[in-house]
């Protein structure tokens, strides 16, 4: 990754026309969100897609998109959860193929539960990434076809090394890892997870995509960079440590906060 990488965000649609000339500049990563909603999956996307291709013109950057994630679980016991988060992240990915999107985010099933009480059963930690690989085969292997990565975030996850297992456990280049900085300040604040840039450091090679929000160890807060407790240049040093080229997206919960957010770091000396 070189020295001060180009900082991107995560948008909606609606928000394109506005961020565009700063997208643009430096062909800054976009992250594009609001097509994982069950009523998108199941509606009149293929407008949707239009009218957002059409928006980005004169863009030219690395796009993704946000998978689906509500209310699907990857490990899900029952073989009927299973079939409709199956389905779902195939229309997903139908989407995505449509939009010319090269990565895909998709939600870690591991929970602080899960950290806690998976060893205490023999074939616990086998048998749930069995269930994750039944779950994403298929989609794995048009993810591979259509040259799009699946990309793994942390959520609850408090051992990032169980992510790193389960993603090479599918033994393929398109699935890699996401760190999203603020759930992972949330798990080392609330539950004896490691700090931010020990997420990014034990992702090492594998991080291909980063959600970059500031938080306060308590919630999962999207704040302004800056505002929170995130160690920026230590996060920083360790991105750049890695030799990766992630997409590095802002992910905030107020879009207000894109442009001073980039302004903080461009004032560290940490990005452009």
């Amino acid at each position: 990754m070189q020295e001060r990488p180009v900082i991107g965000a995560a948008l909606r649609p609606r928000d394109l026309p506005r961020f565009l000339p700063w997208l643009a500049e430096h062909d800054r990563d976009l992250e594009l969100q609001g097509f994982d909603r069950p009523e998108m999956l199941g509606g009149d996307w293929r407008a949707a897609v239009a009218e957002t291709r059409a928006a980005l013109d004169g863009w030219s950057g690395r796009l993704g998109m946000h998978g689906p994630y509500a209310g699907l679980v990857l490990d899900a016991r029952d073989p009927e959860a299973r079939a409709l988060a199956r389905r779902r992240i195939l229309t997903a990915l139908e989407i995505a193929e449509a939009l010319e999107a090269r990565q895909m985010v998709l939600h870690s099933p591991y929970t602080l539960w899960k950290h806690q009480n998976l060893d205490t059963l023999p074939g616990a930690r086998d048998g749930m990434i069995a269930r994750v690989q039944d779950t994403l085969a298929e989609a794995v292997t048009r993810a591979e076809a259509a040259g799009i990565t699946l990309v793994i975030e942390n959520i609850e996850d408090v051992d990032p090394r169980d992510r790193a297992h389960l993603a090479h456990s599918f033994g393929s280049d398109a699935v890699k890892l996401s760190i999203d900085t603020g759930h992972a300040d949330f798990a080392h604040g609330s539950t004896g997870a490691p700090p931010v840039d020990v997420f990014v450091a034990l992702a090492g090679a594998d991080l291909a995509h980063v959600h970059l929000q500031d938080a306060d160890g308590h919630a999962d807060r999207h704040w302004r960079l800056g505002l929170g407790r995130i160690r920026w240049p230590a996060v920083f040093s360790a991105l750049a440590a890695t030799g990766a080229a992630p997409h590095l997206v802002l992910e905030l919960r107020d879009v207000e906060d894109i442009l001073p957010s980039h302004a903080f770091l461009v004032a560290e000396g940490l990005a452009q």
